[in-house]
């Protein structure tokens, strides 16, 4: 459908204007943050249609603000995607277990990052 707002927390800029451009491209809305306290904040202050989270973060790491985000009603209801270098085959399981709503493996294959996002989106979040 594109027009929703995505939340990109990202610390490698590369990565963060990868996602942008092409999200952007296809008619997503973009905000960014390069650490997850400030996505939290951008989280609330937002309300994103989608989250899109690297694991590896400065400061507080992915699945922690993750939890923070499900935890508060306010964005409890925002899907969030996985994003991680790590491409372990239990990895994916276990990220979801946690409890993302989607996963993907940097660096990114436009083709299923686009189908990941437009799969969680249309999904929405879990209940």
């Amino acid at each position: 459908m594109a027009d929703e707002l995505i939340l990109i927390i990202e610390d490698n800029e590369k990565n963060r204007k990868l996602c942008r451009d092409v999200l952007q491209v296809k008619g997503y809305k973009t905000i960014e943050s390069e650490t997850a306290e400030v996505g939290l904040k951008l989280a609330l202050e937002q309300s994103p249609d989608l989250v899109l989270m690297d694991i590896q973060l400065p400061g507080m790491d992915g699945i922690t603000a993750m939890k923070q985000l499900k935890a508060d009603p306010n964005t409890q209801n925002i899907p969030i995607i996985a994003i991680t270098a790590s491409a372990m085959t239990n990895n994916r399981t276990s990220m979801l277990a946690e409890g993302f709503d989607g996963y993907q493996t940097k660096p990114i294959s436009l083709k299923d990052f686009l189908a990941e996002v437009q799969r969680v989106l249309a999904a929405g979040a879990r209940p």
